[in-house]
């Protein structure tokens, strides 16, 4: 169950009070947070009946914008629930884990966010808590790995979650101890890691932190999902440590989209996906996948890049009246740094 007074998160308890005022500061990384995002209906994109929304609507609609499905996504909702079942019944090892991994801007934690919502939804919707129950199911937990993690920072985002009370005189054994009791009690059967780069298993503090992650695997039942910036190339996966992780994770890349592959075109299928998605009054459907090429070029395949230029040359064209994306529209726009470098490439001297 969830701990139903949760005084270290410092968040109200869930299915405490109605206040919307209050929850918008709850992160993602607390189960209040947790559970308004899998449990709120995300942006849906205009139809053709729906009465027009007003300029206010559309551009909070444009800044939240839809979860656009890429093939990451999809690979990575079939394998966690391909993996979910393998586990389910696993007690003697740690059950087997996926490892997100990609460039920035490649959209991993968009699919990590997706797969949890899709996991949490199916949970309750089998699972309905009983009339009257003043306990919510916690079926997935989401835990970001804190910068310079040490073991007992970490197990503590992981009680941080679920509101479980920590305080400095405790030792990581204690809070570990707790966390696994209160997981298993609240059944979590999806653990979603994300910024699994910061872990260094090379150093002390690092390797430590590997090997909690490790102790968790094998002591909670539950799959982990990590994800992270291109953690082939960082420490994770060195020595020893490194070893048992990749012996027991499958990797799935999250990569920059390609312009082409075989007789498909991927880019250019979730440019049309994109869109289809926009609330635009004077915008043509067909423009921007013409710009296809221009569009690649321009984020380097990046599905965050892409989206960011797309939703903030909408919200340019809502503010100045055109209503409309164009090329020269979309050249206006400065992206982030990443992208910019890779459309204006330093020349070396």
């Amino acid at each position: 169950m969830v701990n139903p007074n949760p005084q270290s998160a410092g968040s109200t308890p869930v299915g405490a009070g109605d206040s919307d005022a209050a929850e918008p500061s709850w992160p993602l990384t607390t189960w209040q947070g947790w559970q308004r995002f899998a449990t709120t209906d995300p942006p849906a994109p205009p139809q053709p009946d729906d009465p027009p929304r007003s300029t206010e609507e559309r551009l909070a609609y444009h800044s939240a914008f839809v979860t656009i499905r890429t093939p990451a996504i999809s690979q990575l909702a079939t394998q966690v629930r391909t993996l979910m079942i393998l586990g389910r019944h696993q007690q003697t090892t740690a059950r087997p884990s996926l490892i997100v991994t990609g460039p920035a801007a490649a959209g991993k934690t968009t699919a990590l966010l997706n797969v949890g919502r899709t996991c949490h939804l199916a949970h309750i919707c089998k699972n309905p808590p009983p009339p009257g129950s003043a306990h919510a199911a916690a079926p997935v937990a989401y835990v970001l790995v804190p910068p310079g993690a040490t073991a007992k920072t970490l197990i503590t985002e992981f009680a941080r979650y679920l509101g479980i009370p920590t305080t400095t005189r405790m030792t990581q054994t204690q809070i570990t101890d707790a966390v696994c009791h209160t997981y298993t009690q609240a059944g979590v059967q999806l653990v979603l890691i994300d910024e699994i780069h910061r872990l260094n298993p090379r150093t002390t503090t690092g390797a430590q932190a590997a090997d909690l992650l490790k102790d968790l695997t094998e002591r909670l039942a539950a799959t982990f999902v990590y994800a992270g910036i291109n953690v082939t190339d960082t420490p994770l996966f060195s020595g020893t440590r490194g070893a048992q992780l990749a012996g027991r994770a499958t990797l799935i890349t999250c990569g920059p989209l390609p312009a082409r592959h075989g007789t498909r075109q991927p880019f250019r299928d979730v440019i049309t996906d994109i869109e289809n998605a926009l609330d635009l009054t004077n915008h043509k459907n067909g423009t921007l996948p013409r710009h296809a090429a221009y569009l690649h070029q321009r984020t380097a395949g990046r599905i965050g890049s892409l989206t960011r230029l797309i939703r903030q040359t909408a919200i340019t064209a809502i503010h100045d009246g055109t209503e409309r994306i164009t090329k020269a529209a979309l050249d206006a726009v400065q992206l982030d740094h990443l992208a910019e470098q890779h459309r204006r490439p330093t020349r070396s001297r």
